[in-house]
């Protein structure tokens, strides 16, 4: 079979990330004036390649981010919440100084192994990890030796890749990840084999765009 290029990008900058405060499944903020113009360098970076499908999840960041992607090329977007960003439960909303024990012992319990848990009254990586991987499958199969195109958010990201890359979750954090930036990897129908992780080198003109110059 030939084989299926995967782009998968994070979603640009919203407040809640520059004001670095947990956002998660439950937060539906909009992208910024910044996150607005890494969502145009990444359709400026893609717009070498052959697109064939554009997916996102629900939330109207990544809807926001492939915006730009599917209008200048002029195709549907395919949104789904099975790729939401994981549910941080009763953190969402705060910020990452104020929780920062919390944080550390949540990520420490990841690292030892211990995938099933969660934030209180949120999602466990392994949740997040099956519901995702099962719609990337999905959209793999439908369309098996095409470019496609998803745009999604850094937890999940991190959740996906590791075990596509066979790190596995507990070594998630290994995976590193930036607003607007770019993951390539290729899928045999058996296997991901990573072109490339975190590229980030479309948003180095960011300062540029705002201005009008580029």
């Amino acid at each position: 079979m030939n084989p299926t290029r995967l782009f998968i990008a994070r979603h640009g900058e919203t407040e809640y990330n520059r004001n670095h405060l947990m956002q998660g499944r439950s937060i539906d903020a909009p992208l910024n004036e910044t996150g607005r113009n890494q969502a145009e360098a990444l359709f400026r970076y893609l717009n070498q390649y052959e697109i064939h499908r554009v997916g996102s999840s629900s939330l109207i960041r990544a809807i926001q981010t492939a915006e730009p992607i599917v209008k200048h090329l002029d195709l549907n977007l395919s949104s789904s919440s099975a790729l939401d960003e994981m549910d941080f439960g009763d953190y969402e909303g705060l910020s990452y100084m104020n929780l920062a024990d919390e944080l550390k012992e949540l990520q420490k319990n990841w690292e030892n192994g211990n995938l099933n848990i969660g934030a209180p009254g949120g999602e466990s990586p392994r949740q997040v990890f099956e519901r995702a991987n099962s719609c990337v499958q999905k959209l793999l199969s439908d369309q098996q030796g095409d470019t496609l195109v998803l745009v999604l958010h850094g937890r999940l990201i991190r959740i996906l890749l590791s075990e596509w890359l066979g790190y596995g979750l507990k070594n998630m954090h290994r995976i590193q990840h930036r607003n607007g930036c770019i993951n390539q990897l290729v899928w045999d129908g058996q296997s991901f084999e990573a072109v490339y992780i975190n590229k980030t080198e479309h948003l180095d003109n960011i300062s540029a765009l705002k201005t009008g110059t580029t």
